[in-house]
Order: C-alpha cells, then structure tokens, then sequence
C-alpha cells in the first residue's frame, strides 16, 4: 500500500510565501499523477494543483501565476511552492497520489494565512 507524509505547513502573514512537500511511498507505479488538494472550514475539497509522472500540470484557476507544483519522480516527492499568498488560501493541504486502480490522500497539513 501507499503513505502520502505532508510537511511544509505553518502561519504566513499575507504576500508571503510558504513551500510543501510530500513524500509518498510503498507501491508506486511509474504512471501516475500526484496533486495538492485542500479544504476550508465549511467548504468543499477542492483541487489546487496536479502533475503527472510525465510533468504535466493543471492549477485551479484561483492559484494561477502564484503557485507552482513540481516533483521528483525519483524520490516520488511532489513540492508545492506558494507565493503571494492571501488569506483566502488558508486550509488544510492535502497531498494525492492517483495511480489505477485507486487514490491515495495524505494527513493533511495547515496552512494559515494572517492578514
């Protein structure tokens, strides 16, 4: 089986900058995709930024030319570096991991965001 371990959370006062790592291990095959996911008090989960084994990438549209997903396929670490950020992005961070047949999530990690 697969474990997704998250680090790279924390406060961050608005127009700055925090980076994300998660690390996945276990079973991983050479075909996948691996993503950032979160979720607000309230609100639904929602995607933030997927690439795939082979380096393409998809950034929902509120993240766009602030944040920038990239990853090692080597160590099947994928890295989210967020600039700008606002208060808006506070939520809980969720790696991902799809590979056939199925997904895999991490615990999730904090990012808070003070204005």
């Amino acid at each position: 089986q697969v474990q997704l371990v998250e680090s790279g959370g924390g406060l961050v006062q608005a127009g700055g900058s925090l980076s994300l790592s998660c690390a996945a291990s276990g079973r991983i095959l050479s075909s996948n995709a691996m993503g950032w996911y979160r979720q607000a008090p309230g609100k639904q989960r929602e995607l933030v930024a997927r690439i795939t084994s082979g380096g393409s990438t998809n950034y929902a549209d509120s993240v766009k030319g602030r944040f920038t997903i990239s990853r090692d396929n080597a160590k099947n670490t994928v890295y989210l570096q967020m600039n700008s950020l606002k208060p808006e992005d506070t939520a809980v961070y969720y790696c991902n991991l799809a590979q056939a047949p199925r997904t895999y999530w991490g615990q999730g990690t904090q990012v808070t965001v003070s204005s």
